[in-house]
């Protein structure tokens, strides 16, 4: 019996990964475990080496050194099982044909193809199934790479900001639709963007990386809690910092607001209270910007 994606506990597994372009290390030292059935955000700045790893889990080239599995195997050289992962660049990489025929040519690659699903997405997201698709807009192009995903329904589907060509009302489909079908047809999903707060419903863990290594892998809710802004007098804000990790800072007179990095519980909210300043929730981007931007970020 040929190894299955069929309820898997890890889809994932890297380990010390590097990977390299000449003399530019693209990941360094990268480990992580991606459980089955979950959506993750993967998120990084230009250039973070995001693409490089999914460009690894997918078998489109072989990492320096460490070890990939996806269900337990070497995706490099192993056909069946890439067979089974799907990653959509924004490139697209789609070859000059039209509509009809690209996806009639990916059908028979994918062995979980739903060609009823292409078609009804095609349809939402208006591409022409008889055009070329080197006459596409940018916007069809990106909206045609997300029905190939979606539609491949492979175990591990992974998305390298294929949809920037879109219009919001065409994400907002994409991200309805992504999580639509994952609640019929539960799947692992990487997600990779720049758009944190407009896709950030979709996930359940999000994985940061930054210059090569992976410096935040935590569930959303926790991420929300860690990441808050306290503000009020300036030297009340400075006595209270102490011990704390303090990401980022902003004053305006003798006022102050701090950026921290922590587990913010009924404690600290109490302590704050009672030294007079105000607490609030840091959105996902503005954590993300701190923790990438920061002096001491590896």
């Amino acid at each position: 019996m040929n190894p299955s994606f069929e309820e898997p506990n890890n889809v994932v597994e890297v380990d010390d990964l590097r990977v390299s372009y000449g003399d530019v290390t693209a990941l360094e030292g990268v480990s992580l475990t991606l459980e089955a059935n979950k959506i993750y955000g993967l998120i990084g700045r230009n250039g973070s080496g995001k693409t490089s790893l999914m460009s690894v889990l997918a078998a489109f080239r072989r990492p320096d050194s460490g070890q990939v599995r996806v269900e337990g195997r070497d995706p490099y050289e192993d056909a069946e099982l890439a067979s089974r992962i799907c990653l959509i660049r924004e490139s697209g990489d789609l070859p000059t044909a039209k509509v009809r025929q690209i996806l009639s040519m990916i059908a028979r690659l994918r062995p979980d193809w739903d060609e009823a699903l292409a078609q009804r997405l095609l349809a939402r997201f208006k591409v022409p199934a008889d055009r070329n698709v080197m006459k596409l807009s940018r916007g069809m192009k990106s909206a045609l790479g997300c029905v190939i995903g979606l539609a491949s329904r492979a175990p591990l589907t992974m998305f390298d900001e294929s949809y920037l060509g879109m219009d919001a009302p065409a994400r907002y489909i994409f991200i309805e639709e992504l999580l639509a079908d994952y609640v019929e047809h539960p799947r692992t999903f990487i997600v990779s963007t720049h758009l944190i707060e407009e896709f950030a419903r979709l996930f359940e863990e999000i994985l940061i990386i930054d210059k090569g290594r992976l410096i935040v892998h935590d569930t959303v809710d926790t991420l929300r809690e860690r990441g808050v802004a306290l503000s009020g007098p300036a030297e009340i804000v400075d006595r209270f910092a102490l011990g704390l990790e303090v990401l980022g800072e902003h004053t305006l007179g003798r006022t102050k607001q701090i950026t921290v990095y922590c587990h913010p519980g009924d404690d600290l909210r109490r302590q704050a209270k009672a030294a007079g300043l105000e607490l609030g929730a840091l959105p996902l981007q503005d954590l993300f910007v701190h923790l990438t931007t920061r002096e001491d970020a590896p």
